[in-house]
């Protein structure tokens, strides 16, 4: 994991209190283009776009937006979270 996969996993999970968080990097470790997974309760009746508004706006507010060039942003709830695990 890099660097900024591994800032961007801890920053989404201690601030969303993610009940599970991971970070992947796709960009051959520069950390330019990142796949987001988070799953917290405090997404629980949030529409889908205002969780991916509130992730970005996080990393935004830490900086970190101007070195991540594409992000794809998967933000769940515990209950979708179990949904998908259960359909792999």
């Amino acid at each position: 994991m890099s660097d900024m996969a591994e800032k961007v996993r801890a920053l989404c999970a201690s601030h969303f209190d993610a009940e599970h968080c991971e970070v992947q990097d796709h960009s051959d470790g520069c950390g330019a283009k990142l796949e987001i997974v988070v799953v917290s309760a405090s997404f629980d009746k949030v529409p889908l776009l205002q969780r991916h508004r509130r992730v970005q706006g996080l990393l935004k507010d830490e900086g970190l937006m101007d070195s991540i060039h594409a992000v794809t942003i998967k933000a769940w709830t515990p209950d979708q979270w179990e949904t998908k695990k259960g359909s792999r």
